[in-house]
């Protein structure tokens, strides 16, 4: 699973189909889920950039809590399991970040460790959107995303037996475009090469979502792990 992703700079960008799309905010250290973050999804042809709650919300939901346990999807039963399927065919949407934490267990105890770009630039992480409505409740849908996990690449692998799906180059847009086959959109869903990520272990304090904080992305001592 990815529970836990980063944009620490404050600012990610990425030329969508040629339309560049920005995102400025305040840094985020920690991003849990049921915090809202930025995606960009297609609306009318082009990319548009939009603030999500993370945790999907099926619109056949009858309770907005069913968001708590679907904060990813397993890209193995993405396009049969109710929750995604028909998301996954319609809504589908990258979010951004500059990194994002997994959990390795050494005994007792759980070690986390940061993945990144080497270069540390903007990831696109894969994913699907959903807008679902509380009949009980007059107002604007809610909307929500869910982050796509697949198997690791040996980088990730020594830490966890999943990772994040990371697009880039022509991966971004065809993952976006409304018309690009089943087919075509499994293949997309692979662990991205060993070349494009780098680890390294930081400090427990990224445990607490609470903890939003520049220490949660700082490389951990060597004599402390």
């Amino acid at each position: 699973m990815c529970g836990r992703y980063t944009l620490s700079a404050g600012k990610a960008s990425w030329a969508f189909a040629e339309v560049r799309i920005e995102w400025r905010g305040q840094r985020l250290f920690n991003i849990a889920p049921s915090q809202r973050a930025p995606i960009v999804r297609m609306e009318a042809g082009l990319p548009v950039l939009r603030e999500l709650r993370w945790g999907l919300v099926p619109f056949w939901a009858k309770d907005a809590k069913i968001g708590n346990t679907l904060a990813n999807a397993r890209s193995e039963t993405i396009a049969t399991k109710p929750s995604f399927r028909e998301a996954f065919q319609k809504r589908r949407c990258v979010v951004f970040a500059d990194g994002y934490y997994e959990w390795q267990s050494l005994g007792k105890l759980k070690q986390p460790w940061r993945f990144v770009r080497p270069d540390r630039q903007t990831m696109l992480l894969a994913g699907l959107w959903e807008s679902w409505r509380d009949p009980a409740l007059p107002g604007d849908p809610l909307e929500t995303f869910t982050l796509i996990t697949t198997t690791p690449n040996d980088v990730a692998s020594a830490v966890h037996d999943r990772m994040p799906v990371i697009l880039s180059g022509n991966t971004v847009d065809h993952w976006l475009d409304e018309t690009t086959t089943a087919e075509t959109l499994t293949g997309l869903m692979r662990p991205c090469p060993d070349a494009d990520l780098h680890r390294y272990a930081v400090s427990p304090l990224v445990g607490n979502p609470r903890n939003d904080i520049p220490q949660c992305i700082e490389p951990l001592p060597p004599d402390l792990l």
